[in-house]
């Protein structure tokens, strides 16, 4: 295949962005890879254009190359191209070599057996080094972006091998020197350095000379493979983040460097912080965070190296460095920070939140940096004094919390509240002008107003909650504040009880400090106040949460005046489950006469049954066994009883179970009479089904919800009526029924099934016109409906073509009841109402050997393009 122009190799490159996976898996995919490497080297593409395939190879190597000997063979290619290129100035340099190091690193070829790494390696250092390296590699005006590029590249290679540049450390101390590119020398030996440090430790070796500088050796390079291999077995993370394990488990506090080495290391460390600020300030957190690595539990390493540096960022806007700041503070403490110092960046902290045009992520930024501000969190073993926060009131009334804010801020804001009111307890014994307890308990009472409101959103419900969870799990002793939370949520479900499932979550989320007290106020509250409907739904979810074995009479009595107003299955249910869970807690006296009287006064058949069968669970089982039948798990113990056999089968009887379904439902002739559609359904079963009942679920919002079939009993080989199943069309288009079957078995067993789903064809809606006049004048009444489409309709005309029996017999085999005038065999003029209220009418006239015209027209243009592809079917069925 010749060379591909460059809206060719777009249209490739657009396929492969749009699905890799699939690209590659396509007949073009295997190709792509070496057409990209030829396609480098050839004359007729521009730069831009090679660029262009070399940022795919930059983003997608592992599809490219997904083996070490595509690696390998694509870092030579692109090695060669690069050679090749021509003195002069030229775009291709830099992403040639970052394409040579990704395609190394990502197919795992770099190796000392590599021989595109060993080419790579010391091209890399050269550059890096700023050495002449012949005409080939363009004028010196590109040799700093060249330089640049390989600091970049021999840092993602140490990256992927840890260690490898550990023979050069030296050598990149005497390049930082020099005047080169700052940022890619530091990070680039700040990485190399922290590497080395943490290989060296976990071998308990020493540094043996590595920081010394001296010229790179000009046969066998440098490089330290056998230290990299040592890294690989301890990568290290790239990204800032502080181990949460020990020192001595971190492997650093092992390494005691010796008086020159230790030298050397606070030389080397000292001349990457005192060139920091040169850098970016996302490059100089990277810096920060590499370095106190490097240096963190090293023994004879004081952090005071960083002293400078810390009093230069205690005032920075930027966040990476108030980040890396605070990495140095949670990693050196009290080592490097002094007490004004930590006064002072919790005030910067704290002014900062405060700003008014701060943005809503930097904002959190700043309340998660002061709610894990370590002296803001409470230090010591439960029952033990808690160390003071330097977090007082003064500093913290300034970021109180407001119904104002951002759901996020807010609780963030609220957290910091509860730290104040930890801190606080004692002074509001002793009684203040203000206390945060006072401030907590009306911000509370805010959240619970704006939740109460009927119909509002449920995402201020959801807040309140969310508070109330918060200051559960941060005040759990204390009961000044949980008391009024109480009541305040039991005022605001006596407001509101659709918040029902909410209070359900709370109480499964908090402990028992919040847990009892409100179960029992909720408790109180739902069986003083019975309530109809929607409200006695969620009364009923409450009690089945919160009911137990105190105050039995009042909760029957809420039950039995309840069981009046539950008449459908739902409240039934949640009924019954109260029962249920009554019958777990122990209550026995009165439970037995409502169950027996449940069993006869409920109106459905499995309501009654559900509590016959409690019923007699709670005459004849003792508390433990009345526990295990009750229980949520299939696996429970076997039950001795004269009610209950020994086995587990008495679980499988009381649910219902899925099973392959033993029946066959087709759609049988159409029935094109009464005053909507109609579907016959034909049903044959394999095996005795009893009570079979049909749902039907229908496909997207084109029909109107279906009421179930019921069927008493079917029997293998008995046929059994059709089925009539009424449709009502939202829309005259086609769709599929859904078809789910609940049956019962011989076996007592309730089973259910998924069928396939029922197709409603175009024509199954097909209706007649019921005012057709018997004797009078068709052809006009025809004409009239003819004219009345036009104009707000749409009017087509298509041929039908004819089989051997002719039209007659096309029309008395598929449209005879729709027909209004007929002139057999060439000229049928038929009329078809389709639901809701639309109509489409046809002129079949002329009829030739072969075929017919057929003109039609509608008042619903969405019917015409279903019009003619029926009448199209027509044609193919013959």
């Amino acid at each position: 295949m010749g060379p591909l122009s460059r809206e060719t190799w777009a249209q490739r490159l657009g396929a492969f962005r749009a699905s890799p996976s699939a690209f590659m898996a396509g007949p073009e995919g295997e190709d792509l890879g070496r057409d990209l490497l030829s396609e480098l080297r050839s004359e007729k593409l521009s730069e831009q254009t090679k660029v262009s395939l070399l940022a795919l190879s930059l983003e997608y190597p592992a599809q490219l190359w997904p083996d070490a000997a595509a690696a390998e063979a694509a870092a030579t290619s692109l090695l060669d191209t690069l050679v090749l290129l021509p003195p002069r100035p030229s775009a291709l340099r830099r992403p040639l070599l970052l394409a040579a190091t990704t395609a190394l690193a990502a197919g795992d070829a770099l190796g000392p057996t590599s021989g595109a790494s060993r080419r790579l390696l010391p091209l890399l250092l050269g550059l890096a080094s700023g050495r002449d390296l012949g005409r080939g590699f363009g004028p010196a005006s590109e040799l700093r972006p060249l330089q640049a590029t390989a600091c970049e590249c021999l840092r993602e290679l140490e990256s992927c091998k840890p260690g490898l540049l550990g023979g050069c450390l030296g050598l990149l101390r005497r390049l930082l020197g020099r005047e080169g590119p700052v940022q890619p020398l530091s990070l680039l030996l700040a990485v190399a350095l922290r590497n080395a440090l943490v290989i060296r430790a976990k071998a308990k070796a020493g540094l043996q000379g590595l920081l010394v500088a001296g010229d790179a050796p000009t046969t066998g390079g440098p490089w330290n493979w056998a230290l990299a291999e040592e890294g690989d077995a301890h990568e290290q993370p790239q990204a800032p983040s502080w181990p949460a394990a020990a020192d001595e488990e971190c492997g650093l506090a092992v390494l005691e460097p010796s008086p020159e080495e230790a030298r050397e290391l606070r030389a080397a460390v000292a001349q990457l912080l005192d060139s920091s600020y040169l850098l970016t300030p996302v490059a100089q957190a990277q810096l920060l965070w590499l370095l106190g690595w490097a240096l963190r539990g090293l023994r004879g390493q004081p952090p005071v190296l960083f002293k400078p540096q810390l009093v230069r960022l205690l005032g920075t806007a930027q966040l990476a460095l108030l980040h890396a700041v605070l990495a140095l503070k949670a990693a050196f403490g009290e080592a490097l920070f002094t007490a004004q110092d930590e006064a002072l960046l919790l005030r910067r902290l704290t002014l900062a939140a405060q700003h008014p045009a701060l943005p809503l992520p930097a904002h959190l930024f700043y309340l998660h940096c002061l709610l894990s501000f370590p002296e803001n969190c409470p230090l010591g073993p439960a029952g033990e004094e808690a160390a003071p926060l330097l977090l007082g009131p003064r500093l913290g009334r300034g970021l109180l919390p407001s119904l104002l804010h951002d759901p996020m801020a807010l609780l963030a804001r609220l957290h910091l509240l509860c730290l104040l009111c930890a801190e606080d307890e004692e002074k509001e014994e002793k009684g203040q002008d203000w206390s945060p307890q006072h401030y907590l308990g009306e911000l509370l009472a805010g959240l619970r107003q704006r939740a109460a409101l009927d119909g509002g959103p449920q995402a201020l419900a959801a807040l309140c909650f969310q508070a109330s969870y918060l200051v559960v799990r941060c005040l759990a002793t204390q009961p000044l504040v949980l008391t009024p939370l109480t009541h305040g949520l039991a005022e605001l479900y006596r407001a509101r009880p659709a918040l029902a499932p909410h209070f359900v979550d709370l109480l499964d989320k908090v402990g028992p400090e919040l847990g009892e007290p409100l179960r029992v106020v909720l408790r109180q509250e739902v069986v003083s106040r019975p309530g109809r409907d929607e409200a006695l739904r969620w009364h009923l979810k409450i009690l089945a949460k919160v009911a137990d074995g105190n105050a039995p009479s009042a909760t029957l009595g809420f039950l039995r005046a309840a069981a009046a107003h539950c008449t459908d299955w739902g409240l039934q249910q949640a009924l019954l489950r109260v029962c249920r869970t009554s019958m777990r807690v122990g209550v026995g006296e009165g439970l037995a006469d409502l169950l027996q009287a449940l069993a006869r006064r409920l109106e459905d058949p499995d309501g009654r049954d559900h509590a016959r069968l409690y019923y007699i669970l709670l005459a004849h089982l003792a508390g433990p066994k009345l526990g295990v039948a009750l229980g949520p798990s299939l696996a429970a113990p076997a039950l001795t009883s004269s009610l209950v056999a020994e086995n587990q089968g008495f679980a499988a009887v009381l649910m219902v179970q899925e099973a392959p379904a033993p029946i066959r439902l087709r759609v049988g002739p159409r029935r094109a009479a009464g005053p909507g559609p109609v579907l016959q359904l034909q049903v044959e079963v394999l095996e005795p089904v009893f009570s079979l009942e049909l749902r039907f679920r229908v496909q997207g919002q084109l029909y109107a919800p279906l009421d179930a079939v019921h069927v008493p009993c079917l029997r293998p080989g008995r046929p059994c009526r059709p089925l009539l199943l009424p449709l009502q069309p939202r829309l005259p288009a086609p769709t599929q029924l859904g078809v789910r079957a609940l049956y019962a078995t011989p076996a007592g067993l309730t089973c259910h099934a998924h069928l396939p789903p029922v197709p409603v064809n175009f024509e199954d809606l097909f209706l007649p016109f019921p005012q057709v006049p018997e004797d009078g004048d068709k052809q006009g009444f025809f004409e009239e409906l003819w004219d009345s489409c036009l104009p707000k309709g749409a009017e087509s005309r298509l041929w039908c073509s004819l089989g051997p029996q002719g039209l007659e017999a096309l029309v008395s085999r598929h449209l005879e009841p729709f027909v209004v005038v007929a002139q057999p065999p060439t000229s049928y003029h038929v009329a078809i109402r389709l639901p809701p209220d639309s109509r489409l009418l046809l002129r079949l006239e002329a009829a030739q050997a072969d075929g017919v015209p057929v003109a039609l027209r509608t008042d619903d243009w969405a019917v015409l393009p279903l019009a003619g592809d029926y009448l199209r079917g027509l044609s193919a069925a013959g």
